[in-house]
């Protein structure tokens, strides 16, 4: 099997690699960015418009660039190499992939130019209080009157929706609150009459929020496809979601490697550096096992995140997740331990990638929930 680039994907790779960091020169400077209204700065997020980075999964036809899982694993791996805190894991990974997988012709015809050329974000607003990782217990409800819905609840930790003018919303139109069916996505305006958003920063330098809604009347085509069938599409989003976050892991854990073993080199101690030390050594390569063999699990994740049977599928993501979940951990507390006492002070960057790794472990599921769905998986292979 082939895993280089080709001569586009090398190119975005680069283009996007070097905006990153222009953008992110310095601890200094994201910490700047960061007070920003918004939590980023609008230029910023203009910036990656402009490169066609908010086009990227969407086809040439719709005004995008036809980038697949790949493209975006390369784009997010920027991310989380530079510590970017523009919401492209909200808009470009949640929120377009709903869009991409869910919208008909009409609601993308309507919607997709404004994605594209930046001026419209997107975010995905699916876990509630009682809810934990299970995608099925929705109390959000979504009932039914004349040609409308009203969408009544709450949202809680929803990403950049402070930020987000569309948010895709699952909300239960009917059945009890933990059956799989009859559950919708809808897709509601930040701005509509009855929606509150309480947002915040998070300890990782990001923003989410809290969002209510006290019957917010939608029209009946604000659905994503069947308004009672959406958890195969939540479920798909939610896929995507954890390919792009094991792809963030390995270009934040990549860069967390490089400065710690940096350090090992110039810290001294009793007249040496500390990276002449073999016990060191030892722990240095093993962050770096963890890291490639995370690596090779957002390459895989990337070639089955598109993968036609849905139980392969969701027992692959699932079993990408715990092994990533582990090497953020890992890696995030060895980097931390060879640093000593400055790998916690919030005046060094390694601190704040070992923040990210910490709120990547429990974004979209810890390793005990993916666990469980892998023994509950009848992919023989993987349950074992």
């Amino acid at each position: 099997m082939d895993f280089d680039l080709n001569e586009d994907q090398s190119l975005l790779r680069d283009s996007v690699e070097r905006l990153a960091a222009d953008l992110y020169p310095s601890l200094e400077s994201r910490q700047a960015r960061l007070k920003a209204p918004l939590g980023f700065p609008e230029e910023g997020w203009a910036a990656f418009a402009e490169l066609g980075v908010t086009g990227l999964p969407f086809s040439e036809d719709e005004g995008g660039l036809s980038g697949g899982p790949v493209e975006t694993m390369l784009i997010m791996e920027a991310v989380g190499r530079n510590l970017v805190v523009e919401p492209l894991f909200a808009s470009l990974v949640l929120g377009a992939t709903a869009l991409r997988l869910g919208g008909s012709a009409a609601q993308k015809e309507k919607i997709l130019p404004g994605v594209i050329d930046g001026s419209l974000r997107l975010t995905l607003a699916h876990t509630e209080r009682q809810s934990r990782y299970d995608l099925h217990d929705v109390a959000t409800t979504a009932r039914r009157s004349g040609q409308n819905f009203v969408l009544s609840g709450a949202k809680s930790v929803v990403p950049n929706a402070d930020a987000a003018g569309l948010m895709v919303v699952s909300a239960r139109v009917s059945g009890e609150r933990r059956d799989p069916r009859g559950i919708g996505l809808f897709l509601v305006p930040t701005d509509a009459a009855g929606v509150a958003i309480e947002a915040y920063p998070t300890q990782d330098g990001g923003r989410a929020a809290e969002v209510s809604f006290s019957d917010v009347t939608l029209p009946a085509d604000s659905a994503l496809g069947d308004p009672e069938g959406g958890l195969p599409l939540l479920e798909r989003v939610v896929e995507h979601g954890i390919a792009a976050l094991a792809a963030e892991a390995v270009g934040s854990m990549d860069a967390l490697h490089k400065l710690t073993v940096e350090y090992l080199k110039t810290r001294n101690q009793f007249g040496v550096s500390v990276g002449s030390f073999q016990a060191l050594q030892h722990r240095a390569v093993d962050m770096l096992i963890q890291l490639e063999q995370a690596r090779s699990m957002a390459l895989y994740a990337a070639m089955m995140v598109e993968a036609e049977d849905p139980a392969a599928r969701a027992a692959a993501l699932a079993a990408v997740k715990v092994q990533i979940n582990k090497a953020c951990r890992f890696v995030g507390q060895e980097a931390v331990q060879l640093h000593g006492g400055i790998g916690m002070t919030l005046e060094y960057l390694g601190a704040h990638h070992f923040k990210r790794l910490a709120m990547i472990e429990y974004q979209l599921g810890d390793t005990a929930h993916h666990l469980r769905r892998i023994t509950q998986s009848e992919n023989g292979l993987l349950a074992a």
